[in-house]
């Protein structure tokens, strides 16, 4: 595929492979400070079948742009899982890991080919820039919080990258905030204590970090509350066991048990919180290489130098039967108690993904935690029958019919 200025060609060789993975590094990012390499592992990983699993029932594919020269000016990937897209009220694939100058011309070239192989595959719409994966990698564009540092495997992007989408026709699907809670700064409502502290005066409940001697049971009990407390959202696969073992099996090695709490009730699991270091404030050194000097050199600055200064909440759910209880505000005054206790060696925390579907999250993270939205991704959708109506994305426990 080509135009007058730009061609097209398919990543099918691993010069191409290689290429594609190493042209945000050349230059592109110059610019922008805040940028922070990605590891070439963790996005090699994704198209990966070996490594993916989302390859038994779907397909991805990779392209790159050049100019007349033959330098690189572009990439994207696109890819769809059949049982996923299935959940859809059309079948949706996705196009990521765009990059590219700033030339509509260039995002037209790139977007067409990713909307014209998924049409042929059978979707009707494509999300972007999304991952072939879990929503928690890799996952909207940045439109908000430029002069920030991104938190580990979240999107960053030059800011003219939104009026490439929207200018090609994406339409806002829903966004996803990320909040800044400064330790020693931000002080929590006392209304987030008081609840807290109610709800745990009865002692059929209780709120526990993690139990790393345990990890196996750990995975279950993330699993289940995870399960119930996403079953309701369209669009939103149940975890199986397998899962989950091999989640916390990767996490395993940076766990902090100190910032990751499960709230019980009657020894069932009802809610959880989990955060991580932030790898970012680590990795960026490294150019995307991973090997077994930079995994030492990491691992040292992480457990010996603690030159982490940032903790990455990755997921916060309470099951919905005990929504409204307090069960939230007591794993936050619980987590509260650890920020500002003498023990805590990090400066500020990060509450990330939270979606505007979600909307008393996002009220309680603001209100109770007095935490700031100082980042915004958005999840952009493109339908291809362009006279159908489009409807953003559906709040948290609500189907379409």
């Amino acid at each position: 595929m080509s135009n007058q200025k730009y061609s097209l060609e398919e990543v099918v060789t691993p010069a191409q492979a290689r290429a594609w993975i190493d042209y945000p590094k050349q230059g592109l990012y110059k610019d922008y400070p805040n940028w922070v390499c990605p590891l070439d592992s963790d996005v090699e990983k994704v198209f990966d079948p070996k490594h993916n699993e989302l390859f038994e029932e779907g397909e991805a594919i990779r392209w790159i742009a050049r100019d007349e020269k033959g330098a690189i000016v572009g990439r994207i990937g696109a890819f769809y899982n059949r049982e996923k897209a299935a959940i859809e009220e059309q079948p949706t694939g996705g196009c990521g890991f765009y990059e590219s100058i700033d030339s509509q011309e260039v995002a037209n070239l790139l977007f067409d080919a990713a909307r014209e192989w998924l049409a042929a595959k059978g979707m009707e719409a494509m999300d972007g820039p999304v991952n072939f994966g879990q929503r928690r990698d890799w996952w909207g564009l940045l439109v908000k919080g430029f002069e920030y540092q991104p938190l580990y495997m979240n999107p960053y992007n030059p800011p003219y990258y939104q009026a490439l989408f929207e200018n090609y026709g994406f339409q806002n699907y829903f966004n996803q905030n990320t909040y800044q809670w400064r330790c020693g700064e931000s002080e929590a409502s006392q209304r987030i204590h008081d609840r807290g502290n109610r709800l745990l005066a009865d002692p059929a409940y209780h709120i526990e970090p993690i139990d790393t001697k345990n990890m196996e049971q750990a995975a279950e009990h993330f699993r289940t509350i995870y399960n119930k407390a996403w079953a309701t959202f369209s669009g939103v696969k149940p975890m199986t066991k397998e899962e989950a073992q091999q989640m916390l099996k990767v996490m395993r090695p940076i766990i902090d048990p100190r910032i990751i709490f499960f709230a019980y009730h009657n020894e069932e699991p009802i809610g959880f919180f989990i955060t991580v270091p932030d790898l970012n404030c680590l990795v960026g050194k490294f150019g995307g290489k991973f090997g077994l000097w930079q995994q030492l050199r990491m691992m040292w600055d992480l457990k010996v130098r603690k030159s982490c200064h940032r903790v990455f909440g990755i997921i916060f759910g309470v099951t919905p039967e005990y929504h409204g209880k307090g069960v939230e505000s007591a794993i936050m005054s619980r987590y509260h108690n650890f920020v500002q206790s003498p023990e805590n060696d990090y400066k500020s925390v990060e509450l990330a993904w939270i979606g505007d579907f979600n909307p008393v999250m996002n009220r309680m993270i603001v209100s109770y935690a007095g935490a700031e939205c100082h980042k915004m991704h958005t999840t952009y959708r493109y339908l291809f029958d362009r006279t159908k109506e489009f409807k953003r994305c559906p709040r948290l426990g609500l189907k379409r019919n």
